[in-house]
Formats: structure tokens, sequence, C-alpha cells
């Protein structure tokens, strides 16, 4: 049998399902239960579902697994970056915790995408070791 690189125990394309779940979850359990009418509370359903889908075309079409992967990691710095603004609302006139499910979420997204982008790098590394 092939091996394969898991993070956490799983393969990278369960992984990117699982994290794409997790955020489409997220995005609608914080913006039903905040009764947010505010796009913004969206923002992680809406990185969550392609890479949800990014998962599924890894295991179901591996032909094209790279592109699916760097589509996956873009989404997941994506998510990193957007949670980066978690710092602007520290030093803002409301601070952090103006709105905290905003801020929350802001923190979710940086934590879980540095986690996330940094097993995909560790895949990437693993595959090039490969060849």
């Amino acid at each position: 049998m092939k091996e394969v690189f898991k993070y956490f125990g799983i393969t990278m394309p369960i992984f990117t399902i699982s994290y794409g779940t997790f955020l489409i979850l997220w995005g609608v359990s914080v913006s039903i239960i905040s009764g947010s009418q505010s796009i913004t509370s969206w923002i992680p359903s809406f990185l969550g579902a392609p890479m949800f889908v990014m998962g599924l075309l890894s295991l179901n079409i591996p032909s094209g697994i790279k592109i699916w992967s760097h589509i996956a990691v873009l989404l997941g710095l994506l998510a990193f970056l957007g949670g980066l603004d978690f710092f602007r609302g520290l030093f803002s006139d409301g601070g952090a915790f103006g709105n905290p499910t905003a801020a929350v979420s802001k923190m979710m997204l940086l934590t879980t995408g540095a986690v996330y982008v940094f097993g995909c790098i560790k895949s990437f590394k693993w595959a090039r070791e490969q060849r």
C-alpha cells in the first residue's frame, strides 16, 4: 500500500473536509445564536464551503489533488489572515470585546487557519520528499 501523509492521524483531504465542515457550522451557528444581521458573521461559512468542496474533489478526483490542495491552502491562509483582524480590534476604541462574538470568531479563524496552513505546509514538504 502506498504511504500517505497524515495530520492529526487523518489524511489531508479528510482533514480539509473536516475543517471546511467546521467552518460552515461555525458561521451558521454564530449567525443564528447571535442573531447577527451582518453578512460578515457568515465569513467562516463562505471559506468553509469551497474548502469542503476541495477536500471532496481531492478524494474523488485524485488526478487533480495538487490544484485542489493549493486552492484549499489558499483558503486556509485567507482564514488565518482574516483572523489577524482580531488584533486591530484590540487597539480600537471599543476594544476586542466591543463585539465579543466577532472577537471569538476572528480568534478562531486565526488559530484554526494557522493549524490548517501548518498541516498543508508539512504535507507539501512530505510530498516533495517522496519524489
